[in-house]
């Protein structure tokens, strides 16, 4: 199969929020019970029309932008303008509702192909114009955000009409243009019996370009592995030339240039195209529900299950404060009767770990595999939930952003992050972040629900993923957010774990990036940076700290 995709635009995402500007996921009342109770009423939260929201003036980008690609393809207005000036981090949300926006693209670029995003990069290298590219504008880390610094001008390079899709079945790999959404590439596969696998929350509007970029992670990475393991050959167009590497991965020749353009996030060049690895479409499905007595028991039983080699292709194990608000927001009926069971018995013990487990493939060797993951679960003392739990956590496996937005409107400040470390050193940095954020929010008066998962396995060690509740402070908001955001870095250096597990690096994660890589990894970085990007136009302000 070899084409490309005839080119429409996706589905709009609210401007103000995330998804489908249609669809709504109601709080239930329970939880929304849940929330009040414990943090307190609070004052909602209003949405500006979206002719209200500032930005600065557009500066023009000059003739030769346009003729590098065409001009149909060189939007302005203000709505185009709007939709690629933010992503949809919780500061980004506060901006747009409050309609003030400090930045924004002085123009929109589609080019169609990767000879034109060369020409495009060369026009704006010699010109001094910033380029961000922008996928599916998924990004809570900052990673779209148009700075211009020093630069003439900021376009945002949307990547969305970069289409192709050749599918080769006998090696049971793809090719695709790095602006097709994740939900066509996997339509394409789907045709062929063929399956990617990677599903993060962010799928539903996320570019394929956009997982390699940011080294993306999908829930369910235990089976199918991260996109950095799925990627087997990848095209970057940079200002000064063009990299691309052997779709023939599996080589010895020397350190890996695969390696360097995924999880480049832009800063580099622009990724046109992605060979991935594929595999056959489950035929068969199952998640379930298991309940750890706590969440170090529960932590221990995932451990368990990737070091006895009985790993589920999905591992989320719920902290107990997690598992508290995930019960709370289980509706009463249907799949989820299992889980107001689960809600009703946890308020009875107070306490207890929600652990979602699921398996995907051939019926036989799904219910092989996990009768030999229940034999870890029971020897470690989980009670089964059965399949309620697992098919409530499918269905709702996407619903979280709006879930988010809903809270927002109510008045409540919404973040997540995430980190990942050894198992022997996952306590400390559980305990460490836990307490930073909470310490953080109740100096300023505004306590918290704190909550965590783990929600990505390995043999040595897991990912952790927070998710905090609280009053917002009208109009300080964005202070609440980042006095919270520093306060877990700090705890997460502190105790060794890594400043991101999947989502990026952006602006949000830049200061900690030494930390991360050494000085002498930062000099490296910026050395490629600067062959590559030698005039500096390559999303600033991301990936590298500033000098």
């Amino acid at each position: 199969m070899t084409g490309a995709s005839e080119w429409a635009p996706p589905p709009q995402m609210k401007w103000w929020g995330w998804g489908d500007p249609e669809r709504r996921v109601p709080l239930p009342n329970r939880a929304l019970a849940l929330i009040r109770d414990e943090l307190g009423p609070a004052e909602p939260s209003q949405v500006v029309d979206l002719e209200q929201v500032a930005m600065p003036q557009p500066r023009p980008v000059g003739s030769e932008v346009i003729d590098a690609v065409n001009p149909a393809s060189v939007l302005t207005s203000h709505d185009h303008r709007l939709r690629r000036a933010a992503g949809r981090g919780y500061p980004d949300l506060v901006r747009l509702r409050a309609g003030r926006l400090d930045a924004a693209p002085d123009a929109v670029v589609l080019p169609g192909s990767a000879e034109r995003v060369a020409r495009l990069l060369e026009v704006c290298s010699r010109q001094g114009i910033a380029v961000v590219p922008f996928g599916g504008g998924t990004s809570v880390v900052g990673g779209v955000e148009p700075i211009s610094g020093r630069h003439a001008a900021v376009i945002a390079l949307d990547t969305r009409r970069i289409r192709g899709i050749e599918i080769d079945r006998r090696s049971m790999t793809a090719t695709f243009g790095a602006g097709l959404r994740a939900p066509d590439a996997e339509a394409a596969l789907q045709a062929e019996g063929l399956t990617v696998g990677h599903f993060p929350q962010s799928f539903e509007y996320a570019t394929i370009g956009g997982f390699a970029a940011t080294r993306s992670v999908g829930q369910a990475s235990s089976g199918y592995g991260r996109f950095d393991e799925l990627t087997a050959a990848v095209r970057l167009v940079a200002p000064a030339g063009e990299l691309q590497t052997l779709e023939a991965s599996h080589t010895a020749a020397g350190p890996s240039l695969r390696e360097l353009i995924v999880g480049s996030e832009g800063a580099l060049g622009v990724i046109t195209d992605v060979t991935v690895r594929a595999r056959a479409a489950p035929k068969h499905r199952r998640y379930e529900g298991w309940m750890a007595s706590n969440f170090a028991a529960g932590a221990d039983v995932a451990r368990e299950l990737a070091q006895r080699d009985a790993l589920p292709d999905i591992v989320r194990v719920s902290d107990e404060d997690e598992t508290r608000l995930s019960l709370a927001l289980s509706g009463s009926g249907g799949p989820s009767r299992a889980l107001g069971g689960a809600y009703l018995a946890l308020r009875r013990r107070r306490g207890g770990s929600l652990v979602v487990v699921g398996w995907e493939g051939e019926r036989e060797a799904v219910e092989r595999r996990r009768s030999a993951a229940g034999i870890v679960l029971r020897s470690a003392g989980c009670a089964a939930l059965g399949t309620g739990p697992g098919r409530a956590w499918a269905r709702s496996r996407f619903e979280a952003p709006y879930l988010r937005d809903e809270l927002i409107d109510r008045g409540y400040l919404v973040e997540t992050l995430e980190t990942a470390h050894t198992w022997s050193r996952l306590d400390e940095l559980y305990g460490g972040v836990r307490s930073a954020i909470a310490g953080s929010l109740q100096h300023l008066g505004t306590p918290p629900i704190v909550m965590c998962h783990v929600s990505h396995v390995y043999r040595d060690g897991a990912s952790l993923y927070f998710t905090f509740i609280a009053k917002r402070r009208p109009n300080e908001e964005l202070e609440q957010w980042a006095a919270a955001k520093r306060a877990a870095g700090r705890a997460i250096l502190a105790a060794g774990g890594t400043i991101t597990h999947h989502h990026a690096v952006g602006r949000d994660h830049a200061p900690y990036m030494a930390a991360e890589v050494g000085p002498l990894g930062i000099e490296i970085l910026r050395a490629l940076k600067e062959r590559l990007d030698p005039a500096g136009v390559m999303n600033p302000g991301k990936l590298l700290p500033a000098e």
